[in-house]
């Protein structure tokens, strides 16, 4: 047999390498950002810029960031609080009436991103636009409409947290199944929606990484605090709860951690990105999962809401939006991981970008929404 010299093996092992890459490439969803995110990963083509990465024009400038302190890098500037229901404290009652009547937005004075703004000293303000049912597509689809979430994040905001993500996977619509059942005879309407939820977990990957793309475009020298879900249900359930059985339970345990889990591995890779590339800023995960420990539902001193049913105008029963949501201790819990995070950082050097903190000396944040 011919030998295929050195330029043959090259030529042979370039075809090989191509059609490796299409193989891994066909694997993957079929959209913008996974096709993008996996020829940058393998070939180096078509990776985004990094947002609050030193442009052309600092780049030889060693002054042109600055380090400071975590709980400084949190507020020297506006704080933005974004995200669904658990971030905007529906069940924990004294709701504003502007947004529960106009919006279903159901914010509450006792909602986390309260507590945090009473208890740091941010330059700026506070512009709290968490809002119950909202969906991560839905941030990213409707961002010219009127209060829309990611329209209140400016290059003055320091510090953001966003829990999003529940709506998503359809967590609602997966304790009604689990709810609305007969006990007994149903016995597959929780577990049995394992295949969906992964399928909607796996579609939120691209829609999380777009939002934290376009969270950093908006506001590149923020902290940006991801917020995770609590664990809901006593880590080893007892006995039934209504129509949920202590496997039931434990399912739905098990399906928000993994789901946290999913979340806190995009941020970690996002920040190491930040990280590598200079950029100012940082993306953390907050870990909230065991925060109601010891008061999750039917316990003695619960934090969380239990079975709230709601008959409806039809008089079908349904069960209420407020159920399984933190009460007014349940969001003091999580602020005090939130707050916890604040002061700790993400265990690097945060960096901010010399020009923003002089815009911000110079007295813009005087314009601030609040």
């Amino acid at each position: 047999m011919p030998s295929l010299g050195r330029r043959g093996w090259i030529i042979t092992v370039s075809i090989a390498s191509v059609l490796i890459i299409c193989v891994v490439l066909a694997s993957v969803p079929a959209t913008r950002t996974a096709i993008q995110n996996a020829s940058c990963a393998l070939l180096g083509l078509g990776c985004p810029p990094v947002p609050g990465e030193p442009g052309p024009d600092e780049e030889d400038d060693p002054a042109w960031r600055q380090e400071l302190a975590p709980q400084d890098a949190a507020t020297w500037g506006h704080y933005v609080a974004l995200g669904d229901s658990y971030s905007s404290g529906d069940g924990a009652d004294d709701y504003s009436n502007e947004t529960q009547r106009d919006r279903n937005c159901y914010r509450s004075a006792n909602a986390y991103p309260h507590r945090l703004a009473e208890s740091s000293d941010f330059a700026g303000n506070l512009s709290f636009l968490a809002c119950s049912g909202q969906r991560g597509s839905s941030m990213l689809e409707n961002l010219d409409e009127e209060h829309a979430q990611l329209a209140a994040l400016t290059p003055e905001t320091s510090l953001v947290t966003i829990g999003i993500g529940g709506n998503d996977i359809g967590f609602s619509s997966v304790l009604q199944a689990c709810m609305l059942r007969v006990p007994f005879v149903d016995r597959n309407a929780c577990v049995g929606q394992e295949d969906e939820i992964e399928d909607r977990m796996e579609e939120f990957e691209d829609t999380f990484a777009e939002l934290l793309t376009e969270v950093r475009t908006r506001a590149p020298d923020a902290r940006v605090l991801v917020v995770g879900y609590p664990r809901i249900f006593p880590e080893d359930p007892q006995s039934m709860y209504y129509t949920l059985s202590t496997g039931d339970q434990s399912w739905l345990n098990t399906t928000i951690q993994r789901f946290n889990n999913q979340i806190r591995d995009a941020v970690v890779e996002t920040d190491a990105q930040i990280a590598e590339a200079g950029a100012v800023g940082s993306v953390e995960f907050v870990d909230t999962y065991d925060a109601l420990d010891g008061h999750e539902v039917s316990t003695d001193e619960s934090w969380v809401n239990g079975v709230i049913l709601d008959r409806g105008t039809q008089q079908a029963v349904t069960v209420d939006r407020a159920t399984f949501h933190p009460t007014a201790a349940g969001q003091s819990a999580v602020g005090d991981r939130v707050a916890e995070q604040v002061e700790d950082g993400p265990g690097r050097e945060v960096y901010v970008r010399q020009n923003t903190l002089d815009r911000v000396a110079d007295g813009p944040l005087a314009a601030g929404d609040s």
